[in-house]
C-alpha cells in the first residue's frame, strides 16, 4: 500500500473542490500551513502527484532511520533542496519549482513560509509563490487545509485519528502580471489575493504579519515569562 493509500484509509480526509486541479498540465497549489502532515494529506487526495520543497537534511540523515526517512519523503512528493544560506536556498526553491512546472507537473507550497503558531493564517511571503507563478505562467490554485494541528499537537507522539479536511479553490490567473516579476508591488498584489482567497476558504483569521515574526514574539514572551517565575 503507497504512503497515499494507507493515509486515507486511516484518516479518511474529506476534500472539496477536487474538480479545479486540471486532469493534466501544471498548476501551483498554494497552500494554508497547519501542520507537518499537511503535505502528505494534500497528495493523498488528489489523483497526480504534488511536489513540495523539504529541507535536504531529510534526504541525508545517516542510518537505517536516515534511509527510511528520505524513501518516505521520496515516496509523497518531496523534492530535497539544501537551504543553507538564506537567499541561495530561496533560488534553489524557486530554480526547483519552476522546473517542476515547466514539466507539467504539480507543485505544492506554502506562501506563509512556515506553520502558523496558533491555528490563524498569516500573510503571505512574496519571493517565492508570485516569482514562480509569473516566470511559468501556471494557474494557482488556494488551498485550506482543515483540522490538520487537531492530529498531532507539539508535544504529541502519537497522531490522533480523526478527519482532516482540504478545500480547493478556482485557479486564479495572473497572466495580466506577466513579464512584471521584477515590481515589488506586484509580487506582494500577487501573493495578497493569494492568501485572501486561502482565507475565504479555510476561515481562519487573518494576520497581517508573517509567521515568523509571530513565532519570535511568541518564544520571546514564554522566555520572558519563564524568567519572572
Amino acid at each position: 500500500m503507497s504512503v497515499g493509500a494507507g493515509l486515507k484509509a486511516a484518516f479518511r480526509p474529506w476534500v472539496e473542490g477536487k474538480e479545479h486541479v486540471p486532469a493534466d498540465g501544471p498548476a501551483i497549489l498554494a497552500s494554508n500551513h497547519l501542520s507537518f502532515s499537511d503535505s502528505f494529506f494534500l497528495p493523498a487526495v488528489l489523483d497526480r502527484r504534488v511536489t513540495f520543497i523539504a529541507k535536504a537534511e531529510y534526504f541525508n540523515a545517516p542510518g537505517v532511520k536516515g534511509k527510511l526517512t528520505a524513501a518516505f519523503f521520496k515516496g509523497v512528493g518531496q523534492l530535497p533542496v539544501d537551504r543553507s544560506g538564506a537567499r541561495g536556498a530561496g533560488e534553489a526553491a524557486i530554480s526547483s519549482a519552476i522546473a517542476v512546472l515547466e514539466r507539467g507537473e504539480l507543485f505544492g507550497i506554502y506562501p506563509e513560509g512556515t506553520r502558523s503558531p496558533d491555528g490563524r493564517l498569516y500573510r503571505g511571503k512574496p519571493g517565492g509563490l508570485a516569482r514562480v507563478a509569473l516566470a511559468t505562467g501556471a494557474p494557482v490554485l488556494p488551498v485550506a487545509m482543515i483540522d490538520t494541528e487537531k492530529i498531532q499537537p507539539p508535544g504529541k507522539v502519537v497522531p490522533k485519528l480523526m478527519r482532516p479536511g482540504i478545500r480547493i479553490g478556482a485557479p486564479l490567473d495572473f497572466s495580466r502580471y506577466q513579464g512584471m516579476e521584477g515590481d515589488r508591488f506586484i509580487l506582494r498584489s500577487l501573493t495578497d489575493e493569494v492568501m485572501y482567497a486561502i482565507m475565504r476558504l479555510s476561515g481562519q483569521e487573518y494576520v497581517d504579519v508573517y509567521a515568523t515574526v509571530a513565532k519570535r514574539e511568541l518564544a520571546e514572551a514564554a522566555k520572558g515569562g519563564a524568567q519572572e517565575r
